[in-house]
């Protein structure tokens, strides 16, 4: 499917695969909760065979986003997101060809408001969540429109990040003070 600029919305009778092209855009940027793309376990994307055709090993979505005017911060002009989940359960992501981590999808795309959870991809339940607006989700999409989430996101990484080496300084603190127990 090709999205240009003019493309604003998919529309369709029910039953078209509306929600399947979105869950699908949604699960190759990290969605990893089943119940958001209507889903008991992530192996039920995989085909399951019919009576003429075989089970599939494995199922792959792939996003291709054309950079020609920078939008991700990134020297490349075509940038190549896709992610695989094999029957083992396993999940593997790549960007331009390469393996690589989910956090290195979300890093790239931090600064473009697309994501999992982005109000750039709208799915009907988030539409609920607007109208209501559960857990603050009016203010959530502005400050993704205003750019105000990465910096959210940052900050809470950096957090859990000092908190981590505090504990660890205090449990450093604890062992000097044994230590110059003993020696004493």
């Amino acid at each position: 499917i090709h999205f240009n600029e003019n493309v604003t919305g998919i529309v369709g009778p029910n039953g078209s695969g509306k929600s399947n092209i979105v869950d699908a855009i949604r699960w190759v940027l990290g969605e990893q909760k089943n119940k958001e793309l209507r889903l008991e376990s992530m192996g039920d994307v995989i085909f399951n065979g019919t009576k003429t055709r075989k089970e599939a090993p494995s199922a792959s979505v792939e996003l291709i986003f054309e950079n020609d005017k920078g939008i991700i911060a990134t020297e490349f002009q075509t940038v190549n997101i896709s992610r695989t989940v094999f029957r083992s359960g396993e999940s593997e992501y790549r960007l331009n060809g390469v393996v690589c981590r989910l956090k290195d999808i979300k890093s790239l795309l931090l600064d473009t408001g697309i994501g999992s959870n982005s109000y750039a991809i709208i799915s009907l339940g988030m539409v609920d969540d607007l109208l209501y607006d559960k857990d603050h989700a009016r203010r959530n999409m502005f400050e993704q429109a205003a750019g105000v989430s990465k910096y959210k996101s940052r900050k809470k990484e950096t957090m859990l990040k000092l908190q981590s080496t505090t504990a660890d300084l205090e449990r450093v603190s604890d062992l000097l003070f044994e230590i110059d127990g003993n020696m004493k």
